[in-house]
């Protein structure tokens, strides 16, 4: 029986991907480094491995990248400030769905912008708990923040199913035993998902696919 839903943040409740890539490109290119559109998906949504080694290979040094990586959260951060919305159509189907399933967020997002960015969505009150980079050592594709997730539940895996919107997301999910929806939209739409439960183009079409998720047998997913 299917008993909770463990929610990916960017992309998939909220749409500040392409923030996070303007702050990150911005930060680069004070230092000369271009960082096209293309290259972020490679290597912040697939690879997950981020781009400053491309600094590196520059000769930045470890302190000098942290500073890199503070003016970019910086960056982030202001662009926040204007308020971020939701995804149209997302309220409504975490509402209807709270009202049956415990619901996590698992995000590979610092606390900081997550709170910064829900100050004005006011979806955190549909949900029981979240889990920042901050609660784990390990980021996503790695399976270890859904492992921490499912543990938070109480439940077990096949009784927990992922929503996520990157092979990345998608992959930290599987990989720590759970079926996986995702709804690939923006910088995610043209990628390859392998293992997903199912694949949706529209976020409200969730509440369906998590129903015929719960009426499958738990069998089938050991």
């Amino acid at each position: 029986m299917l008993k909770a839903i463990l929610w990916d943040n960017d992309g998939v409740l909220v749409d500040t991907e392409h923030l996070y890539f303007l702050a990150t490109q911005r930060t680069l290119e004070s230092v000369g480094i271009s960082l096209t559109q293309e290259m972020y998906v490679d290597l912040f949504l697939t690879k997950a491995i981020g781009a400053w080694h491309l600094a590196e290979a520059k000769g930045y040094s470890d302190d000098d990248i942290a500073r890199l990586k503070a003016k970019r959260n910086a960056f982030y951060l202001e662009s926040l400030q204007a308020g971020v919305t939701a995804i149209d159509g997302i309220e409504a189907v975490v509402k209807e769905l709270h009202a049956r399933y415990l619901m996590g967020i698992v995000t590979s997002s610092h606390r900081e912008p997550f709170e910064a960015v829900h100050r004005s969505t006011g979806l955190l009150r549909y949900f029981a708990f979240s889990l920042t980079s901050e609660d784990y050592n390990n980021y996503k594709p790695d399976p270890e923040p859904y492992l921490l997730a499912i543990a938070r539940t109480g439940f077990r895996p096949d009784q927990c199913i992922a929503i996520e919107d990157s092979w990345r997301g998608l992959t930290s999910a599987t990989a720590a035993g759970l079926r996986c929806i995702v709804v690939p939209r923006g910088f995610t739409r043209a990628g390859s998902f392998p293992g997903a439960h199912k694949i949706l183009s529209d976020v409200r079409d969730i509440p369906a696919a998590i129903e015929e998720a719960a009426a499958e047998s738990p069998l089938k997913h050991r």
